[in-house]
């Protein structure tokens, strides 16, 4: 009996339909309906999903000569969890809220340094009988009470955890129906998805211009606090637009992820996003404390070019260490 009539009669067996098998092996109808009538042969990786979904042996899938299929071999194996649409669907509320928390602790901690900038705009100026001193003192109070606050946002976080370790931390298969919805959902988002991000990436990369262009054509200590100003709010502004559509679209990818395979390629995008973590704040805080130390801002914004051409060499050594990893 040949691979494709093995398939068949196993997908028969267990009372699936072509879409059922599809959606569990993360493929096509079309491509299900291709190896059952020899058009095509799966490969490695899937045979191997289909010898765990079927709970018969590779053997059995791969030799023709072998007609009994053997299905003990997988008798001891845990149980994968099926996610259905309600479960789901309650990922994508909980991270949602889980977004809408980190966006006002980051917001806040971002933000907190506004107030600083403002106080020492007025002592320069000398606005309000505000001095040096009193500038300082009220701006890292200012600091101290939204970085408190917007930590009070990241704490609360933490119930949401049960509605979403399975699809974050768990080996799972999605029930049938899910990968067909969430996959249509996914593709009317992408548009959406792609021009915020590009409206944020803009605000980005624009917050820098009144600083640059204050600190080249005017050396006033009162201008250039407000342009300061000016960018945190700019900066704020591109998270308040990225924030909430990245984690949409990232549990979009989440459920719709194939955690059978558990690809190398997901691994490494997952590394990735931990450098990041790590990499921009850090980053953010150098160029703070230098800039502050210096106050030769007209500079120091060069740490940000510099630092993105580092954090893209980064990640491509990453890459190239993965490549050189023996099999």
């Amino acid at each position: 009996m040949i691979l494709a009539d093995k398939i068949v009669k196993l997908r028969k067996q267990t009372g699936w339909s072509q879409e059922e098998l599809a959606d569990k092996v993360g493929v096509s109808r079309q491509s299900v309906s291709k190896w059952e009538s020899a058009n095509s042969i799966p490969d490695l990786n899937k045979i191997i999903l289909l010898a765990d979904l079927f709970g018969v042996s590779t053997d059995y899938l791969i030799k023709d000569e072998i007609e009994q299929a053997d299905r003990t071999i997988v008798s001891d194996k845990p149980e994968v969890p099926q996610i259905g649409m309600e479960e789901a669907n309650r990922y994508l509320q909980s991270k949602m809220a889980v977004a809408e928390l980190t966006l006002k602790g980051v917001m806040l901690c971002v933000c907190s340094v506004v107030p600083l900038f403002f106080f020492l705009a007025m002592a320069a100026d000398q606005r309000f009988g505000m001095t040096h001193n009193m500038a300082v003192a009220c701006g890292i109070a200012a600091i101290l009470v939204m970085v408190c606050w917007g930590i009070s946002y990241f704490i609360k976080m933490s119930p949401f955890s049960a509605d979403t370790d399975t699809i974050d931390e768990e080996v799972f298969e999605l029930s049938y129906g899910v990968h067909s919805a969430f996959t249509q959902k996914l593709n009317s988002f992408r548009p959406t998805y792609t021009r915020r991000l590009t409206l944020g990436i803009f605000l980005f990369f624009s917050s820098f211009l009144p600083l640059m262009l204050s600190a080249v054509f005017y050396q006033g200590r009162e201008l250039l606090m407000l342009m300061l100003v000016v960018l945190v709010l700019l900066i704020a502004a591109g998270l308040f637009v990225i924030i909430p559509i990245s984690a949409k679209f990232d549990a979009y990818t989440a459920i719709l992820t194939d955690k059978m395979a558990n690809t190398a390629k997901s691994r490494r995008a997952k590394q990735a996003q931990k450098l990041a973590g790590f990499y921009w704040p850090l980053v953010t805080a150098i160029f703070l404390g230098w800039s502050l130390w210096t106050m030769n801002w007209g500079i120091t914004w060069i740490v940000w070019p510099v630092a993105s051409v580092l954090f893209a060499a980064l990640v491509g050594l990453m890459e190239l260490l993965h490549k050189e990893e023996p099999a």
